[in-house]
């Protein structure tokens, strides 16, 4: 058994692509129409291409609900990895991501949080 997918709640597909793509640096894999709308799928350029972050549509009441909590508590939706948490912060600031602080120390490891502009707080960590 293996992971090959995560599902990531986003209030807007397309600006969901825009913003995984062009900010994050990830990269498309899958766009297949599904009704209303799509199976859209992001990789990592540096990660395994067969473990996809689906842009899942918060469509559902329960969804919406459950992203908008979260967000308004501060606690991320989900986490990625980097090697340089410095460098990773200040590469994205320059591409206009928004954070809610600065790299900080905790226990073993340095974290941030930022907002994907989807309804998501997203933390990112040293490895």
């Amino acid at each position: 058994m293996r992971i090959a997918l995560c599902s990531l709640l986003v209030d807007d597909q397309e600006k969901a692509l825009d913003f995984y793509t062009h900010k994050l640096g990830f990269i498309k894999k899958n766009d297949i129409p599904a009704g209303e709308f799509r199976w859209l799928t992001v990789v990592s350029p540096e990660g395994p291409g067969d473990v996809e972050l689906v842009l899942e549509p918060n469509a559902n009441p329960a969804a919406k609900a459950y992203q908008a909590a979260l967000f308004e508590q501060g606690i991320p939706l989900t986490a990625f990895a980097v090697k340089d948490i410095h460098a990773e912060y200040a590469r994205l600031k320059e591409r206009g991501v928004v954070f809610r602080c600065e790299p900080f120390a905790v226990g073993p490891t340095t974290i941030a949080l930022f907002e994907d502009t989807c309804g998501n707080l997203i933390q990112i960590y040293q490895e």
